[in-house]
């Protein structure tokens, strides 16, 4: 459907101003959509590999934490995992991908002073199981941070990617074909006022020639 304009050549030059200024801004919609849809197939990959080996990893530290349950006490097992063995921070900032600001998390860490310092308990009272148990949920620890990042991430573009495919698609399908079908109306009214104006302009010519004759 066309826009409602006066078919003047005012009227048209705006039109087709418009009309250029969509096509530009089609085009950077695209291109724009394009990449992020790039960057989003290689996050999605990265976040499955990082998810399948981080379960493979869950999955082996659960298995310790079960057999370490069957050859200790529910006490002692308690006592061992009650209390940190160190302390986390987690800095968060924002990095920009396609004008959309996505998460950045990275860990900072007390300095251990030794290797056993990761574990909160006594090596005397527990089993070889639940050592090898704690170090993987330590290990997995900027993994699992890493994984959170590239999820949220994920979600982020994917909500942009949605977005910017409904603005592409109004402006291809909505807007460029009504900007493109009112210079057409404008452009033939146009037409049609100019052979409406000759036409009178020739029957005036004929009208002076007969009374000159």
């Amino acid at each position: 459907m066309p826009i409602q304009v006066n078919p003047t050549r005012m009227e048209l030059t705006r039109v087709k101003k418009r009309r250029k200024v969509a096509v530009r801004g089609h085009k950077l919609l695209k291109d724009k959509r394009d990449e992020m849809v790039r960057r989003f197939i290689a996050l999605i990959r990265r976040n499955k590999e990082l998810r399948e080996k981080i379960e493979d990893e869950l999955a082996r530290a659960l298995k310790g934490f079960v057999v370490a349950r069957a050859v200790m006490s529910e006490q002692v097992l308690t006592e061992a995992v009650q209390y940190p063995a160190r302390e986390v921070q987690l800095k968060l900032g924002t990095r920009n991908i396609m004008s959309v600001d996505v998460p950045v998390i990275s860990i900072g860490e007390e300095e251990e002073a030794s290797a056993a310092s990761r574990y909160p308990y006594s090596f005397a009272t527990t089993s070889g199981e639940l050592d090898e148990a704690i170090a993987t949920l330590v290990d997995l620890l900027p993994r699992l941070i890493e994984l959170a990042e590239i999820e949220k991430t994920c979600n982020m573009l994917a909500d942009e990617i949605e977005k910017t495919r409904r603005r592409v698609n109004a402006l291809e399908y909505v807007m460029i074909p009504q900007f493109e079908e009112t210079i057409r109306d404008i452009t033939m009214k146009l037409e049609e006022n100019e052979r409406g104006s000759l036409t009178r302009l020739m029957k005036m010519k004929d009208i002076l020639a007969g009374r000159e004759a």
